[in-house]
């Protein structure tokens, strides 16, 4: 590539306007955290629904993997790249408008699924719809925030994961118990639709003038900033790192549910009884609650201590998910071997916080590592490595390998999800490795 290529892409894009007031700054941060939530919810009220929908339709785990994972991560992660160069020059708001009314949309009409192919179908509507929502997102924090408080930031918008698995989770189990799964999906698909025209009417674009041709793809800008992503160690550690990460979380969060109606059906029952609730409801009720909220709060605990520590050493942005990935296995292994269902989903919300300290700090130095005009595309090529690897195979690798447990090591269906879920935690390891590796080079390697 030229030279005159290379240094050209910069004066494609606007400047940035002036800083925005910091109380449209906060209104603009709470309605991309809900967007945020929204695109969390419909992503995960799958996960409530996997027994359920295994049921009703006659699948096998390895069924429920492909239609969570699979079929949801492939066109997710591959759209997120051309959708992030449409982002660097077009109206970012606008896209997270359309593409949030395209999820929500798809997540209605999964409940009129009536097989395996057909839900399938609507989840990979789901998954484009949702290609176009973090990248641009990211890069408007970005332009939102000074680099000091990024980590922060990008955490509260992360806060989304944990919060929208809450919602799924909870709102999906006891609609579900009420009026069925093919219900759930409606109930929290359509509220999207509306938080969608709030979006395309409120969300302001923060640079100074919008460049008006039609969108198009510019190779040259992607693989210059490829070409410098390239020269980044610490991206390709930390990418590699939280893509082990969301394999592990992605892979369990579809069979956590499933685990503990399997292993622990006499005790969810009785629990579920004292509040007046069926299993499915109460579990979903449960985990939602506890991955929700320990898991914003440790979403956003980790850009707090990041950038705490971060502005005397940098190396903090990679330590803190470092301790936090192998600390992990030892709290998630008791969860899922201990005989006591509730003393086990109670712990389950230390490995929460735990789970999602990396959030914040990760999504700091994508940004931070590159310079502004290649932070949608320096965030979508990130999400690609973490969705392809964490989304795209960690549900199908546990679904697999619970039902090779069960059948053909003949444990059963409730060993053998036990023993999928804690074989699929050990690769925490390799991740803490990756991270601390991170800290020899991200000193040298933060720009903006």
């Amino acid at each position: 590539m030229s030279d005159a290529a290379t240094t050209a892409t910069p004066a494609a894009v606007a400047p940035a306007a002036p800083p925005i007031s910091a109380g449209y700054r906060n209104y603009a941060l709470g309605l991309l955290l809900l967007i945020y939530i929204l695109n969390f919810v419909d992503r995960s009220v799958v996960n409530i629904l996997a027994e359920p929908i295994k049921n009703d339709l006659g699948l096998a785990d390895w069924h429920i993997g492909l239609m969570s994972g699979v079929a949801f991560a492939i066109f997710y992660t591959f759209l997120g790249l051309p959708i992030a160069q449409i982002a660097e020059r077009h109206n970012r708001p606008l896209i997270i408008s359309i593409a949030l009314a395209v999820w929500s949309a798809f997540t209605a009409l999964s409940g009129l699924a009536q097989n395996f192919t057909q839900l399938v179908l609507a989840r990979i509507g789901v998954g484009v719809g949702e290609a176009g929502c973090t990248p641009p997102a990211h890069s408007l924090i970005s332009d939102y925030v000074p680099r000091e408080r990024r980590a922060s930031a990008l955490a509260l918008y992360s806060m989304g994961i944990p919060l929208g698995g809450l919602v799924g989770m909870a709102v999906g189990g006891i609609v579900a118990d009420a009026y069925g799964w093919r219900m759930a999906f409606f109930v929290c698909g359509l509220p999207g639709l509306a938080v969608a025209l709030l979006a395309a009417f409120t969300l302001v674009e923060t640079r100074v003038a919008q460049v008006t041709r039609a969108p198009t793809l510019r190779l040259d800008d992607f693989r210059t900033a490829l070409k410098t992503l390239a020269k980044k160690k610490t991206f390709w550690l930390v990418a590699f790192a939280a893509s082990i990460k969301a394999f592990i979380g992605y892979g369990h969060a579809p069979f956590t549910a499933s685990f503990f109606l399997r292993n622990h059906p006499e005790q969810i029952a009785e629990m579920a009884g004292d509040f007046g609730l069926k299993s499915v409801g109460f579990i979903g009720l449960a985990l939602g609650l506890i991955a929700g909220t320990a898991g914003a709060a440790g979403a956003l605990l980790g850009g707090l201590i990041a950038d705490k520590f971060g502005a005397r050493d940098l190396r903090a942005y990679v330590s803190v998910p470092a301790v936090a990935a192998l600390v992990t296995v030892p709290v998630y292994v008791f969860a899922i071997t201990t005989e006591y269902a509730a003393l086990g989903i109670g712990v389950l919300a230390i490995n929460a916080i735990l789970g999602t300290l990396w959030y914040g700090p990760v999504y700091a130095t994508a940004q931070s590592i590159v310079e502004p005009h290649m932070r949608a595309t320096a965030a979508a090529i990130l999400l690609f490595i973490i969705n392809l690897i964490g989304l795209g195979l960690g549900p199908l690798a546990v679904g697999i390998l619970s039902d090779v447990l069960a059948k053909g090591w003949e444990f059963g269906a409730a060993e053998g999800i036990r023993w999928a879920l804690i074989l699929s935690t050990v690769p925490n390891a390799l991740a803490f490795w990756l991270f601390w590796r991170a800290r020899r080079t991200i000193r040298d390697e933060i720009v903006s």
